[in-house]
């Protein structure tokens, strides 16, 4: 079964991780790259067990644009929501219960002490195709 780990993220976090302050401290490179290493690692742990899927971490907010209805575009960040899909894991294991367990490593990433306490991730199965039509 597959699952999307998804972790979110803010453009003031993105702007911490580039070494700017926001009005929390900005990231240390030595931050920056404990965040790196453990990423590697993980990552490296997943694919190695045969369940890493896919991974990819998405550009920062000021980067996207949303469409909506009658071809509305606009640019981002929102002021409806701070936070942003900033990352995921596509991860394909034997249950919930074990890609709940991988999501809960990350709460193991080293960063600064006012992003971990903000960091969380959601865990969903991805529908693999339609569901059949009911029998009438």
């Amino acid at each position: 079964m597959k699952f999307m780990i998804q972790s979110y993220g803010t453009q003031q976090d993105y702007d911490g991780m580039a070494g700017k302050s926001t009005g929390t401290p900005a990231w240390s490179q030595e931050d920056f790259a404990a965040m790196a290493e453990f990423m590697t690692k993980f990552n490296a742990e997943l694919k190695a067990s045969g369940e890493l899927v896919e991974t990819r971490g998405l550009a920062a907010p000021v980067h996207t644009r949303r469409v909506g209805p009658g071809a509305l575009v606009t640019d981002g960040p929102y002021a409806e929501s701070e936070e942003v899909l900033a990352g995921y894991w596509i991860v394909e294991c034997d249950s919930f219960d074990r890609a709940t367990e991988i999501a809960l490593r990350l709460a193991e990433c080293p960063a600064p002490p006012h992003v971990r306490a903000a960091a969380y991730a959601d865990v969903r199965p991805i529908d693999e195709g339609v569901p059949p039509e009911p029998e009438p």
